[in-house]
Parts: C-alpha cells; sequence; structure tokens
C-alpha cells in the first residue's frame, strides 16, 4: 500500500541579496562569479565581472577551525 499523505520538508533555502552601494561589514561573495571579499564599508561592484549583487557568508568564530584539521 502506497502512503499518499504529502510530507514536505521544511527548509530555510532564503539568501539574502546585497546590492553594490550598501554599507556592510563582513565577508561576502559575487551572486555571478563568487568572487569573495571582506569588507568594512560599501559594496563596489565585483572587480572580477562587474556583478552588482553580493551575497553575504555566514560567520562563525569557528567555521575556519575546522578547515585546518
Amino acid at each position: 500500500m502506497q502512503d499518499t499523505s504529502a510530507s514536505h520538508a521544511i527548509t530555510d533555502d532564503f539568501v539574502e541579496f546585497w546590492s553594490a552601494g550598501a554599507t556592510v561589514k563582513g565577508e561576502f561573495h559575487c551572486s555571478e562569479c563568487g568572487y569573495g571579499i571582506a569588507i568594512v564599508r560599501v559594496l563596489p561592484l565585483c572587480p572580477m565581472c562587474g556583478g552588482t549583487l553580493w551575497e553575504q557568508v555566514p560567520w562563525s568564530p569557528f567555521s575556519r577551525a575546522g578547515s585546518r584539521l
């Protein structure tokens, strides 16, 4: 017998994008080419592709510690 009930996994796939010219603080990746920057000022146009949208990188004090192990 086949289960016909619908089950949906709830995921948090929302990604906030920041436009060039926004005043920000943190690490960001260009949404077009993936170029990464760490910044404490106004987001520029991407120096690699000229993109105008940036995605903030989730920050954790331990995010880089595991990569060295």
